[in-house]
């Protein structure tokens, strides 16, 4: 095969530290785009205080006091692992539900609603990776 050599030199600078930096960056923003997206399902709408409404089960919550919505983080776990989540000491019984309350997913949905955004920002690190490499053939 012509040029297998140098294919495979690429590949493995392609594994290399630059690659994995720019796709941990693409999934840091992808999970920031995440913590937006369910901050915003929790305070579109919301009331607080005595005007207060409940959402409905299966809706995302309604924010009341704001400690769900700004307690959502995104930490970079490893390299190439990004976590989002909410530390409020309700959120999974908001996201998944109890035996006496019904869930009211808002990490779930965020999620879903960025999946098409996550991909693309990963393909697009990745494609700068394999860019970058050729040029320093």
């Amino acid at each position: 095969m012509i040029g297998a050599k140098a294919h495979v030199a690429r590949l493995r600078k392609l594994a290399g530290e630059q690659m994995v930096r720019g796709v941990g960056k693409a999934l840091f923003a992808a999970g920031e785009a995440i913590q937006v997206e369910a901050q915003i399902s929790i305070t579109t709408g919301s009331v607080s205080g005595k005007k207060h409404v409940p959402s409905a089960p299966g809706q995302p919550p309604n924010q009341d006091t704001g400690v769900l919505a700004g307690n959502i983080e995104v930490v970079q776990a490893a390299p190439l692992v990004v976590e989002v989540s909410s530390n409020a000491p309700y959120a999974a019984a908001l996201e998944f539900g109890t035996s006496k309350v019904a869930a009211r997913p808002y990490m779930g949905p965020a999620r879903d609603a960025k999946r098409d955004e996550v991909v693309q920002l990963v393909r697009q690190a990745v494609a700068n990776a394999v860019r970058k490499s050729k040029s320093r053939d």
